[in-house]
């Protein structure tokens, strides 16, 4: 499998080269060359398949030639092998037709895990190889941190180096991971929103010079890898409900886009979806965009769901890129309207391509505690503030009920307690591993919103 980039001006790359780039040359963001198809036979017989052996059959196209179906096998094993639940990712019934997709029984509590510690071992594989060492620099609203973190906390030939807006992730995100002592681990607090520490990100990344010095890579779902991990949580749970004989319908929290674009990624490996709700929190480019063609970023607004404060959705381009049918001087176009003028307009068949399979939905804060408390009252669960965003747009975008909805459940309760209790009364219990959490000294470092700070700090703490 080769990968292309959404712009156009860069290098096709292996597997290997895209995993260890991240972000193209040309500032675009990797895909394949062309979508692996599967067959209704083909989806049937994952039916009765567990998680890992799930998720190597899905991703198993992507890598082809790089490594073989049973080595990825036993590396999803071992990627999974530490999550809480022998399912990986439980489908819980929580409506007539309506079901959980329990994507938080991962180290971190988070659905991040579900890529992240398979891509540590994908690193792993990949710098052997090479003999290479790398400095992996992610930026997060949240989750991505510490999801980042477990997954390469130790290992030899990785530094880490995670950003995030100072005063603006939940306090159990915050230590999940700033308490990590790691020799090659460092958290950096920048002064101001998501938005800047993702912009930090990317202009490391066209600083070709000192992102050849440091050997830099990306962790963030601008990675490929990332994405592709996801889409195998898709098709576990469509299966398990009894696709492709069926369609299913999946309502998804989102802000940055990548777990949104890895079920587009299923749908485009023949995946009956049969619409996909995108879900958003009061900083709502994505919903505004899905109902009116205009994508134009304001202000973050902090909100009870703070993974999701987000206005610049990096995985969007790879779906502009795709409606635009994989034109890449339209999709650069578009990119370099955002850039000068903080928008841009989309019309015509790739708007009607979009809204054929994506809808969106926005919830404040007002609404989010609503959610959380009628889930909690006629359903005895307790969910967090992110799903509670998917929850609540699933129940009003008009989905036909006879349709499955599968709602990404992306994070446990416990990571938003203070949000939680705001909405029923009392604090969720909180699990062993992330006590234990918030016992432990932090190690972080705070710097201002400012390229050259980052930088240096980054290229000092190189071991």
């Amino acid at each position: 499998m080769r990968y292309l980039s959404t712009r156009g001006n860069a290098p096709v790359l292996g597997f290997e080269e895209t995993l260890l780039t991240g972000l193209a040359d040309d500032g675009g963001l990797y895909l394949p060359e062309s979508w692996p198809r599967f067959s209704p036979e083909d989806f049937r017989a994952m039916a009765g398949l567990d998680y890992p052996a799930l998720a190597a059959r899905v991703i198993a196209p992507y890598v082809e030639g790089w490594i073989e179906t049973p080595e990825l096998e036993a590396m999803a094993r071992e990627a999974y092998a530490g999550f809480a639940h022998s399912a990986i990712v439980p489908l819980v019934q929580c409506g007539d037709n309506d079901w959980l997709l329990e994507l938080f029984h991962g180290p971190t509590l988070a659905f991040k895990d579900l890529a992240l510690q398979l891509l540590g071992r994908l690193f792993d594989r990949a710098l052997e190889r090479a003999d290479r060492r790398i400095t992996v620099v992610g930026a997060t609203s949240g989750d991505t941190g510490s999801a980042a973190i477990a997954g390469l906390a130790g290992r030899e030939r990785v530094d880490i180096v995670i950003l995030y807006p100072h005063g603006r992730v939940s306090e159990v995100q915050r230590r999940q991971m700033t308490t990590v002592d790691a020799p090659n681990v460092r958290c950096v607090a920048v002064e101001g929103t998501f938005d800047d520490c993702q912009a930090l990100l990317k202009s490391m990344f066209a600083n070709r010079p000192f992102r050849e010095r440091i050997g830099l890579a990306a962790v963030n779902s601008i990675n490929w890898a990332r994405v592709m991990a996801q889409a195998a949580y898709y098709v576990a749970a469509a299966v398990r409900l009894g696709a492709p004989d069926r369609e299913i319908a999946f309502a998804i929290p989102s802000a940055n886009f990548g777990a949104a674009f890895a079920g587009y990624v299923a749908h485009a490996m023949g995946l009956p979806i049969h619409r996909m709700v995108v879900a958003t929190n009061a900083n709502d480019i994505l919903a505004r965009f899905l109902e009116s063609g205009q994508y134009r970023t304001t202000g973050v607004t902090p909100t009870l769901s703070p993974s999701m404060d987000i206005q610049v959705s990096s995985n969007f381009e790879r779906l502009l890129f795709e409606v635009h049918d994989r034109d890449a001087d339209a999709t650069r176009g578009l990119m370099e309207r955002l850039k000068q003028s903080g928008g841009f307009a989309v019309e015509g068949a790739p708007m009607a391509a979009t809204r054929d399979l994506m809808v969106g939905y926005r919830s404040d804060d007002d609404a989010i505690r609503a959610e959380i408390a009628r889930m909690a009252r006629e359903t005895g669960i307790v969910i967090d503030p992110h799903t509670a965003c998917g929850s609540a747009a699933a129940r009003r975008v008009g989905i036909d009920p006879a349709i499955p909805v599968v709602i990404h459940a992306q994070a446990h309760p416990a990571k938003f307690p203070d949000a939680v209790a705001s909405a029923i009364g009392c604090r969720p219990a909180v699990p062993e591993r992330l006590e234990r959490v918030m016992q432990l000294p932090e190690h972080v470092t705070v710097l201002p919103n400012d390229l050259s700070a980052v930088q240096a700090f980054i290229t000092s703490s190189q071991r």
